[in-house]
């Protein structure tokens, strides 16, 4: 069931999950409030919702592999 929601609010969602553990309620709701604005995707957002309200799974493409870059 899981698998089958928006790639990055679930992504996210354990971002998340694991950052609040580590730090106070107050960081972590602003680093939520900063992940929220800017990294959840409009098309998928768009997406979740059309599926939701034509009651089916949502459509979503898979996310790119994450790239380790030397900074």
């Amino acid at each position: 069931e899981i698998a089958s929601k928006n790639p990055l609010a679930v992504t996210g969602s354990k971002v998340l999950i694991t950052y609040a553990r580590d730090h106070s309620t107050a960081d972590a709701l602003d680093y939520i409030g900063v992940w929220n604005a800017s990294m959840l995707s409009a098309a998928h957002m768009g997406e979740a919702f059309k599926a939701k309200a034509e009651k089916r799974d949502g459509d979503f493409p898979d996310l790119l592999p994450l790239r380790n870059t030397p900074i």
